[in-house]
């Protein structure tokens, strides 16, 4: 079983993913955490991604496709893709390597986005997210590691990259709808419903 999330930064893929592999036998295939790993990590390919990201657009097909082609080798094969792909040519690519049984559209607007985002919190030595809005501590309750702040983490970077997803890859959602694959859920006002509602969706086989 092959799924993926699509939606703009801030919609809440990362949390959502992490409640749906609670639920079903799912490997999170985060293309955002392999990058922000290769980055920490000071690689080549890392300082190339960061220039991009800083600036908000996305990094390059190719370079995210073998990255993704690589990891899914060493996969379970049941896979959750989450930030890929992001273009329909990124998708394409997929098809030729992986079949997509369903994909989970989080609908949400920019506001909603660009307030998440400003209020979102990192912790630096287990990754954790957390938000200003639920959680007021400086340190992880998971680990007790210390929460950071992003660099891309601003609101003008945010409308950048809600922008370069509504031109570039909100059209995955027409690519996909016509294999008839789409299911779309609203996560403007809140995100805990959808891990419930996609695995019984999943469960049911419909």
């Amino acid at each position: 079983m092959n799924l993926i999330f699509l939606g703009p930064p801030g919609a809440g893929k990362g949390t959502i993913a992490a409640e749906l592999k609670k639920k079903l036998p799912l490997d999170h295939l985060s293309t955002g955490d392999m990058l922000r790993s290769e980055m920490k990590e000071g690689t080549e390919l890392g300082k190339m991604a960061k220039g991009y990201i800083d600036e908000g657009k996305l990094v390059p097909d190719q370079v995210i496709i073998d990255m993704v082609e690589k990891r899914l080798a060493a996969s379970s094969g049941n896979v959750l893709f989450d930030g890929f792909p992001r273009t329909v040519e990124q998708a394409k690519a997929l098809d030729k390597i992986a079949k997509i049984d369903a994909v989970i559209n989080l609908a949400v607007d920019a506001d909603v986005v660009v307030a998440r985002i400003c209020s979102r919190r990192i912790c630096r030595d287990c990754g954790a997210v957390y938000n200003t809005n639920w959680h007021s501590g400086e340190t992880c309750d998971a680990c007790g590691g210390a929460l950071y702040i992003r660099d891309d983490d601003n609101e003008s970077t945010a409308r950048k990259r809600f922008d370069v997803y509504m031109e570039q890859t909100a059209p995955l959602i027409e690519y996909y709808d016509k294999q008839g694959i789409v299911h779309t859920y609203d996560v403007s006002e809140s995100t805990s419903y959808v891990a419930e509602e996609v695995a019984a969706m999943l469960e049911s086989g419909k």
